[in-house]
């Protein structure tokens, strides 16, 4: 019997379990454990695979992931969860390892950990830092707007623009209007922040991607708060930082558009701080990719982190 950990995915057939499946084929430090499709939702079978894994990737829609993790009897397994069930519980780590310089340790060691929402990943990796360095203070009246490639809404909505009705999918929607959207707690917890953030979220007709945009007023701001300044906040705490950049102040003033397909298909996240220290206005920005960084990137990047330590 092999002494590699194994691996099983609960839901390996929805969009972030195949990019999860995808991801960690042909790997030589991990085995895979899959069902066969007449068993995938067999209970029993299920409850099986998960109590046998070392780790177990839970990638199913809310309810089903608590009652997987109802399923774990053997004290050994270990979770990740991806989807928004646990992410404010404090029983659960938080699966963003660049947000503190200890949170890749804290995943490393932890039984339970919970995968970022898309969304607030972009939110938190921006408003974190500010908060922490006193840049944005923890009561500001944020609206946070974000537009995501369609894969976002799940094989439903990625079925709508593929299939054979797409010629009649609209090119952008904005969503959410009644602002009760699962997020912003999730943002608001882990970006530190006194006040439930208001979000707007879109998405349009591409794949995948996301830019997320903060607008910042200087006049609601500390006295201290300025373009240079917020993005030499960002600049420090992401220094050495693998997956998450932050444009330096020559490349933010030549950059006139944001792309938000330029990292689709990897883990990594852009950053940028824009606007005029004159008008008092300012632009955090974030752009990733939603089934990457923003869900099957992050889970792998925290089984890495569990497998092999920070």
């Amino acid at each position: 019997m092999s002494n590699l950990p194994l691996i099983f995915i609960d839901g390996d057939q929805g969009t972030t379990g195949l990019q999860i499946n995808e991801r960690l084929r042909g790997r030589s430090d991990l085995r895979l454990l899959t069902l066969p499709a007449a068993e995938r939702k067999d209970v029993r079978r299920r409850a099986e695979a998960i109590n046998t894994a070392d780790i177990a990737l839970l990638c199913l829609p809310d309810a089903a992931a608590r009652e997987a993790v109802a399923l774990v009897d053997n004290p050994k397994v270990r979770i990740i969860d991806a989807s928004s069930a646990h992410r404010t519980d404090p029983g659960w780590t938080y699966g963003f390892p660049e947000m503190s310089p200890d949170q890749p340790s804290r995943i490393a060691t932890a039984l339970r950990v919970t995968n970022p929402g898309c969304y607030p990943t972009g939110a938190i990796a921006l408003l974190r830092p500010l908060v922490q360095a006193g840049l944005v203070p923890p009561d500001y009246p944020l609206a946070i707007h974000a537009v995501s490639g369609y894969s976002g809404g799940g094989r439903a909505q990625v079925e709508q623009y593929e299939g054979e009705h797409a010629a009649n999918a609209a090119p952008f929607v904005t969503y959410g209007l009644g602002l009760q959207h699962k997020h912003p707690p999730e943002m608001q917890l882990h970006a530190g922040l006194t006040q439930r953030p208001v979000f707007v979220p879109s998405y349009g007709a591409f794949r995948q991607g996301i830019v997320l945009t903060i607008a910042l007023q200087a006049r609601l701001l500390p006295a201290h708060a300025s373009k240079e300044s917020l993005r030499a906040a960002l600049e420090s705490h992401y220094a050495g930082a693998r997956h998450v950049k932050v444009l330096t102040a020559g490349q933010s003033a030549t950059t006139e558009r944001l792309d938000p397909t330029v990292h689709n298909n990897s883990n990594d996240m852009t950053l940028g701080v824009f606007g005029s220290d004159q008008e008092g206005h300012f632009l955090l920005c974030a752009v990733f990719d939603n089934l990457g960084k923003g869900a099957s990137g992050a889970a792998v990047q925290n089984l890495d982190l569990m497998l092999h330590g920070a």
